[in-house]
């Protein structure tokens, strides 16, 4: 080793850790319907945002938000009239038109009239729409106030409903659609048969 490549050496900064996969640090990426219900309420009574908190997580499981897609909702994609919600999906993913239960109709209502003049729905104190990074916060507080025994974030809520959606029996086109992906194969993983479903097929 020359002179210069052993100052070189001595002067390199160390390579930062490397993430851990999501698989070595939580045994599952997704919430039951009974854990999702505890990180609401959790959320709503964790500050005096809880309202818009609670809210917030409803229609990331709800609608399958991506985080940047919730912090980009803004209020010219609502239609109260028709119940409707436009989403518009990143990562090339195909956008669609989602219903709107009445419950969250009447609380979407109720947030504009907490947030007045503004473009976006969920918004900070400061007026301006929510970062990624707050949202993260928002529901990863909530998990450990919620009791859960894992480390919550928000795709783990998007996932949540594509498990939902299967197990209540919807199609995997129909469940791609609401999703928005792009690509089938992404679908898949939420659709996988149980194999308790092969009793009896093999009988003549």
């Amino acid at each position: 080793m020359t002179k210069n490549n052993r100052q070189l050496s001595k002067n390199a900064r160390p390579l930062p850790p490397t993430k851990p996969k999501n698989a070595d640090v939580r045994e599952r990426e997704f919430l039951t319907p009974a854990e999702v219900k505890a990180l609401k309420k959790a959320a709503l009574n964790a500050t005096r945002h809880g309202f818009r908190d609670w809210l917030l997580i409803t229609m990331i499981y709800r609608h399958a938000f991506r985080v940047s897609e919730l912090t980009g909702l803004s209020w010219s994609q609502i239609d109260f009239r028709k119940k409707t919600l436009e989403v518009k999906r990143i990562k090339n993913g195909d956008g669609s038109v989602h219903y709107l239960e009445q419950d969250e109709i009447d609380a979407l209502k109720r947030l504009q009239e907490e947030y007045p003049e503004n473009e976006f729905v969920f918004c900070s104190q400061r007026q301006g729409p929510l970062t990624p990074r707050t949202v993260h916060y928002i529901i990863a507080k909530a998990g450990e106030l919620a009791g859960l025994e894992l480390s919550v974030h928000p795709h783990m809520l998007r996932h949540s409903k594509g498990f939902q959606l299967a197990k209540r029996g919807e199609d995997t086109r129909t469940i791609q659609a609401y999703l928005g992906h792009k690509n089938i194969q992404h679908t898949a993983k939420y659709t996988q048969v149980d194999p308790k479903k092969f009793k009896g097929l093999g009988k003549d």
